[in-house]
């Protein structure tokens, strides 16, 4: 069983700034990409950043320049730095990660439960 606990979302003005963690724990044997999406009410969940184990980043092009992703391999944690936040940028953020659980088993995705950002105008 692998989980995922997310931690830091809020509310802010904009331009303000928050960071987001994610914790993957359980039965762990790697983890490949891990990421953050998101999504707000009536949308569907959009990308908002991933990175790979060795440190390779990918962003929307709507928070590039902004947000910044890093990880802690040793402590399976992704981080989500967001600067210069937008009222745009409200909705749930869900953390994601590629682990495998065993080295025989394939690489499977899990979700953690989200946590709201809401940027205030």
């Amino acid at each position: 069983q692998v989980q995922l606990v997310e931690s830091g979302g809020g509310l802010v003005q904009a331009g303000g700034s928050l960071r987001l963690s994610c914790a993957a724990s359980g039965s762990i044997y790697s983890i490949n990409t891990m990421g953050w999406y998101r999504q707000a009410p009536g949308k569907l969940r959009e990308l908002v950043a991933t990175i790979t184990t060795g440190g390779s980043t990918n962003y929307a092009d709507s928070v590039k320049g902004r947000f910044t992703i890093v990880r802690d391999n040793g402590k399976n944690t992704v981080y989500l730095q967001m600067n210069s936040l937008k009222p745009d940028d409200t909705a749930v953020y869900y953390c994601n990660a590629d682990v495998q659980v065993l080295p025989i088993i394939a690489h499977m995705g899990y979700w953690g439960q989200g946590t709201q950002v809401t940027v205030s105008s």
